[in-house]
């Protein structure tokens, strides 16, 4: 399963659920497809691949993980959450079509991630509880106070905003895949670490890369950021220890979980 093959795969069935034929469509399709890395379809896939099956087996789940987190980057764009103007390198949706039709093109790709695995309780179980969870982590992100945050409420709010939604692509995925009860346990706890490194490291990014580089604005939240509480130096230490206790929590899998092992050290060493 090349990074381009899962790509495509991706892409192509994202194409085949999304609407065309309205301006309602038009701005969720702007969002989906206006670039990013699709890591957490590819991490789906992946671990799919972890357990001996199809990547097909899982492709609806990564396509409807996918809707909801462009829903939240939609949402969190907006003038109420971060007002950025700039996401992925291009206009954010709200600003080519309106305030209005960007809060409802998120509540439709919300809603449309859960119609595609329907069929999929446990899936959309996993799917319902880490969007709640995302919620409450912006609301503590958008509450949190201005002044320096405590080591131990960062890691919660991120535990909430970023960990959660990757767990359920990891937990979701290995159900349909029929994993045992032993190999749901060390997906998860990859997943844990797999996401405090994520945040980890995209907060070191937004200090030390550009706009530019990122496709985004940069040290618009710095105050919430790990460099800010603990020092750059400290939180590269941090992120590469997550990274450390995720490819530890893939041992018991040995060489079928390559690709997440890859996924694990791409996101520390990611440049952009």
């Amino acid at each position: 399963m090349s990074e381009k093959g899962s790509l495509s795969d991706v892409n192509r069935a994202l194409d085949r659920y999304l609407p065309r034929k309205s301006k309602l469509a038009r701005a969720m399709r702007y969002s989906v497809f206006a670039g990013g890395k699709r890591f957490r379809p590819i991490l789906c896939l992946a671990v799919a691949q972890a357990l001996g099956k199809p990547a097909k087996k899982v492709l609806p789940f990564a396509c409807a993980v996918e809707m909801i987190h462009t829903f939240t980057l939609i949402h969190d764009d907006l003038p109420a959450m971060d007002d950025s103007q700039l996401r992925r390198g291009k206009p954010t949706c709200h600003k080519v079509y309106g305030e209005a039709l960007a809060i409802l093109a998120g509540d439709a790709l919300n809603t449309l991630a859960f119609a595609i695995i329907a069929d999929r309780p446990a899936a959309v179980l996993e799917l319902a509880q880490a969007a709640l969870t995302v919620v409450e982590g912006q609301v503590a992100d958008v509450t949190a106070p201005q002044r320096r945050l405590t080591l131990q409420k960062l890691r919660a709010i991120h535990r909430w905003k970023t960990a959660a939604l990757l767990s359920a692509c990891v937990r979701g995925a290995a159900q349909l895949c029929g994993a045992t009860g032993r190999q749901l346990k060390a997906l998860t706890a990859y997943a844990e670490h797999l996401g405090m490194a994520f945040q980890i490291a995209d907060d070191i990014l937004d200090v030390t890369a550009t706009a530019a580089q990122l496709g985004k604005p940069v040290r618009s939240d710095v105050k919430k950021g790990f460099p800010y509480v603990v020092g750059l130096n400290r939180s590269r230490q941090m992120a590469a220890a997550e990274k450390e206790r995720a490819l530890a929590a893939l041992r018991p899998f040995g060489p079928k979980a390559a690709r997440l092992a890859e996924l694990a050290r791409f996101v520390t060493e990611r440049t952009k």
